[in-house]
C-alpha cells in the first residue's frame, strides 16, 4: 500500500521545464530524472563511471554501503534543525480562504483558535502555523480544538477511532509543551464550536481543508452560527498546492492537472517554519483529557479492532517514512506493483489522519532519497499529482461516491451492460467474509479485514471483481465503499472514493475494449495477475485454508 493511490501509475510526463530557474531545492538527481522522463530518452553514459562499477568496486560496495548506513532516528533530528532554520519563513496567503465577511480580529479578544479538522499534527501544519502567526501578531494566546463526534454507522469502528484518538493524544502532549491550549470537545462542530468561541472570547477561527461532504456541512453549520465579527479562515494544510489554487474546476484526469500542479510546485513545495513555544499564556487553561476513558466510552464497532503494524501518531509516521527512504524507496519504481515485495511507503494511514504532512514526505523523499534513482520521480507522481487529483474530484463533484458522478460515457456503458449475465454472484456478506471462488481475491479481502490494509495493485483487482460479481454497478460501488471504509485503516478518504470510482466507474480513465459486464470500463482478471507477480505465494500467505 502506498498512500491510498490505487492505480498503477506512470512516472512524471509533464514536469518543471527548467528546475534551475526556481528556488525549489530539488536535488540534482531528481532534476536529472525529471528532464530525462520529460524527454522520454535514456541518458547516455559520459564517463567510464557511468558504465557501472568494476569487479573490484562491486566487491567492496557492500562494505561501503554498510559504513554509510544512517542510524535510526536520523530523520527526526534533521527535521528539528530544518524547522528551526526556517522559523521566520513567511506564510503564503494563497494557502488560505476567508470564509467570513470580516477578517479583522476584535481588540478585546482573548485568543485565536485552530479548529483541527483533518490535519492532526502540530509541526508541518500550515493551518496551525497561520493560527500561531495571527495570535503572535495580536499578542494573544493560542488554542487548538477538536470536535469529537461518532456517527451511528457500521463505518464507526475501533480501528479508526483508536488510531485517531491516540494520534490526538500525542498532539495534546506536544501542544502542552508549547504553551498551546488543546481542547477535546464532544459533539458536532455546528452545535458546540460557536458557543465555545463566544465563551472563551476567542477572536478568530482557523480551520483546515477537507473536500468531503460531512465535514463541509460541519463547516457550513459553523459559518451560520459563528458570531459575525469573528473571522473564519480555512487553510489547505493537506495538499501541497491548495486545492482551489491547483484548479478552479473538476479535472478530467491526471494528465489535465499534472501540468497545473507541477508548475506551482516551486512556489508551494517548500520547507515548513517551526511551530514554536507560544509567547502568550491563556488565563483559562484547557480541561485535561482522560484519553483511555474517552476511547472506552465511544459507541464504536469493536469487532473491527486495532492493527498491529501501524502505530498512531506523528512519531510513528516519521519512523515509517524514515524506513521507506532507507529501505523500500529504491524498489518503488520497479516493484511497486508486486504485492509480495515490500516496496511501498505504507504511509497512507498517517497521511489520511493528518499525522503526517504529504508536503513533508515529498520534500524529505527529494532531499534524502536521491540515491533511489527513478523511484523518487515515480513516487512524487503518486504522492502529489494522483493524490491531489482525488481532492479535486471530491471537492468539485458532489456525487463523488455515486455512479451518477461518473462520466457520461461510463454511465452509458455500465447501463448498457447492467443486465449482462454474471458467471458468479455474491452477496455483501459473502464478499465481506471472503468466501468467493477466487483465492487471490479472498486473500486480499482477508488481509484488509485483519490488517486494515491491501496492496495498491490488488485494490484495483479487488474492486473490479466486485463489479463482475454483483447484480449492478450501483450495488458494486456501494459494497466496495462499505468494505473499504469499514476495514481499511486509510478508508473514508478521497483516495478511497476515487479508487473505487476509478475501478468500477472509470473515473480519471478512458474507455477500453468493450466486453461483457464491464462494457468499456478497464478490465482486470486473474491471468493478468499471474503475469505480474507470484499469485500462489500471495495466496499461501494471506488466504486461510479454512475460508
Amino acid at each position: 500500500m502506498l498512500l491510498c493511490v490505487w492505480r498503477s501509475t506512470p512516472v512524471l510526463s509533464t514536469v518543471i521545464r527548467d528546475p534551475r530557474q526556481y528556488s525549489l531545492p530539488l536535488t540534482k538527481s531528481l532534476t536529472d530524472q525529471i528532464i530525462i522522463i520529460m524527454s522520454g530518452k535514456k541518458r547516455k553514459s559520459t564517463s567510464a563511471a557511468a558504465k557501472g562499477p568494476s569487479a573490484k568496486q562491486r566487491k567492496v560496495a557492500p562494505v561501503k554501503e554498510e559504513k554509510n548506513k544512517r542510524a535510526g532516528g536520523w530523520l527526526e533530528d534533521l527535521l528539528k534543525q530544518n524547522r528551526t532554520e526556517n522559523k521566520e519563513m513567511k506564510f503564503n496567503q494563497k494557502r488560505l480562504r476567508l470564509l467570513s465577511d470580516t477578517k479583522q480580529i476584535q481588540r478585546d479578544s482573548e485568543g485565536v483558535l485552530y479548529w483541527m479538522l483533518r490535519d492532526h499534527r502540530v509541526q508541518d501544519n500550515w493551518a496551525l502555523v497561520h493560527a500561531q502567526q495571527l495570535a503572535l501578531k495580536e499578542n494573544l494566546p493560542l488554542h487548538v480544538c477538536v470536535c469529537l463526534v461518532v456517527p451511528k454507522s457500521e463505518l464507526s469502528t475501533l480501528r479508526h477511532y483508536s488510531f485517531m484518538l491516540k494520534g490526538l493524544e500525542e498532539v495534546a502532549t506536544e501542544c502542552k509543551a508549547l504553551n498551546i491550549q488543546f481542547h477535546l470537545l464532544h459533539g458536532s462542530a455546528g452545535d458546540i464550536l460557536p458557543g465555545f468561541v463566544s465563551d472563551r472570547g476567542l477572536g478568530a477561527v482557523v480551520t483546515d481543508f477537507t473536500p468531503l461532504r460531512e465535514p463541509l456541512q460541519w463547516l457550513e453549520d459553523v459559518k451560520k452560527t459563528l458570531p459575525k465579527d469573528i473571522p473564519l479562515i480555512q487553510v489547505d494544510a493537506h495538499n501541497i498546492v491548495p486545492c482551489w489554487v491547483a484548479s478552479p474546476k473538476l479535472e478530467y484526469a491526471a494528465r489535465t492537472i499534472r501540468g497545473k500542479i507541477t508548475k506551482l510546485l516551486p512556489e508551494f513545495l517548500t520547507e515548513f517554519p517551526l511551530v514554536e513555544r507560544h509567547a502568550h499564556t491563556a488565563t483559562r487553561t484547557a480541561k485535561p483529557v482522560d484519553w483511555d476513558n474517552t476511547l472506552a466510552s465511544l459507541q464504536v464497532d469493536r469487532a473491527v479492532g486495532e492493527t498491529e503494524w501501524a502505530q498512531p501518531g506523528t512519531k510513528a509516521g516519521m519512523a515509517m517514512l524514515e524506513s521507506f527512504i532507507d529501505v523500500r524507496l529504491k524498489l518503488f519504481d520497479t516493484k511497486r506493483n508486486d504485492p509480495n515485495t515490500a516496496a511501498l511507503s505504507q504511509l497512507s494511514p498517517w497521511i489520511r489522519f493528518g499525522h503526517l504532512s504529504a508536503q513533508r514526505v515529498a520534500t524529505q523523499v527529494q532531499h534524502s532519497g536521491k540515491s533511489a534513482g527513478h523511484s523518487v520521480a515515480s513516487f512524487i507522481e503518486e504522492l502529489v499529482v494522483r493524490r491531489e487529483l482525488t481532492d479535486n474530484f471530491c471537492f468539485y463533484n458532489k456525487k463523488y461516491d455515486s455512479v451518477e458522478g461518473a462520466y457520461e460515457w461510463a454511465q452509458k456503458t455500465l447501463k448498457d451492460h447492467a443486465k449482462d449475465k454474471r458467471a458468479y454472484l455474491y452477496t455483501r456478506e459473502q464478499l465481506e467474509k471472503a468466501t468467493t471462488h477466487d483465492k487471490l481475491w479472498n486473500g486480499a479481502q482477508y488481509q484488509m479485514v485483519t490488517e486494515g490494509k491491501m496492496h495498491g495493485f490488488l485494490r484495483m483487482y479487488w474492486a473490479k471483481k466486485i463489479l463482475e460479481w454483483t447484480t449492478s454497478p450501483e450495488e458494486a460501488l456501494s459494497i466496495a465503499l462499505y468494505l473499504n471504509d469499514r476495514y481499511e485503516l486509510d478508508g473514508q478518504d478521497p483516495n478511497g472514493f476515487v479508487g473505487c470510482m476509478w475501478s468500477i466507474c472509470g473515473i480519471h480513465d478512458q474507455g477500453w475494449k468493450e466486453r461483457e459486464v464491464f462494457g468499456k470500463i478497464r478490465f482486470m482478471n486473474y491471468k493478468g495477475c499471474l503475469r505480474k507477480f507470484d499469485v500462489a505465494g500471495f495466496e499461501r500467505k494471506y488466504c486461510p485454508k479454512n475460508l
